[in-house]
């Protein structure tokens, strides 16, 4: 039996333009990032996960942190997905809010047996983000 687990901590994206992603997000998120470097910017989320950037190909090799250790390498490319949860009935505000930011909703679903309605868009490196309240995965 596994030790139990206390939820997901980080997402991450890999991004060409790191200023362009960090502008995007934190209009996005509404949201000032924590860490703002070249190679890496993290934006905590009101559910204490944070979401992370990371500058595409900047950790292909091994990063020492000082006195602590080696964070092993990893990259990522192509279009990857990701979701955010958001308030049951508060799509129509979500909506907006990606029009004045100038993204398109990409594709609307809603779910089957009442769980949910979720937004589909893309940042600007591609990246499917999906805008959806947490019921979507309650089970019936």
């Amino acid at each position: 039996m596994a030790p139990p687990l206390e939820g997901l901590l980080e997402t991450c994206l890999y991004v060409d333009d790191m200023e362009r992603a960090r502008s995007f997000y934190g209009r996005l998120l509404g949201l000032e990032p924590l860490i703002a470097e070249e190679r890496i910017s993290v934006f905590r989320l009101p559910d204490g996960t944070v979401l992370i950037l990371f500058l595409r190909g900047a950790t292909a090799e091994p990063v020492a942190v000082p006195g602590a250790g080696v964070i092993p390498p990893h990259d990522g490319s192509g279009p990857l997905h990701f979701a955010l949860a958001i308030a049951d009935g508060s799509q129509d505000a979500w909506r907006r809010h990606l029009q004045e930011l100038g993204t398109a909703v990409e594709s609307e679903v809603e779910w089957p047996r009442g769980r949910g309605h979720s937004l589909y868009f893309r940042d600007p490196d591609g990246h499917c983000g999906e805008l959806a309240p947490r019921r979507m995965w309650e089970r019936s």
